[in-house]
């Protein structure tokens, strides 16, 4: 299945709209890496917002794509995370890293990548 990558900016947004198949998200993976690579994108955000369940090997492939983005120098925010999965990820022991990024929707969500690449940009200044 191909998920579309749209380019915002200096962002790379990917938005699922249906449930995924493990294959689909180890695609998506490589896929997102190649886009990071081509455009340069300083920020990438993961909006799951249609996603009722998310569960563990799609929340580690999340991870997974957060720490790779990290690497290349792209910062990550998974946006939309409903309730319900919140709660599952939690009671499935599930930890949010210190470099992953959320917020509750898209505009949120590259609003808070703007900032956080600003204040990198100030410290690396001064």
């Amino acid at each position: 299945m191909d998920i579309p990558i749209l380019k915002i900016e200096d962002f790379l947004i990917i938005s699922f709209q249906n449930e995924l198949s493990d294959h689909d998200l180890e695609e998506l993976r490589e896929n997102v890496l190649e886009h990071i690579k081509k455009t340069n994108a300083k920020g990438l955000v993961i909006d799951i917002t249609a996603l009722g369940i998310v569960d563990s090997f799609m929340a580690r492939t999340l991870s997974s794509i957060s720490d790779m983005a990290a690497l290349l120098g792209t910062k990550t925010v998974i946006v939309g995370i409903q309730p319900a999965v919140a709660l599952t990820l939690v009671e499935l022991g599930l930890r949010i890293k210190w470099k992953l990024l959320t917020a509750l929707n898209l505009e949120k969500g590259i609003n808070l990548l703007r900032k956080s690449i600003e204040s990198e940009k100030e410290i690396a200044h001064d």
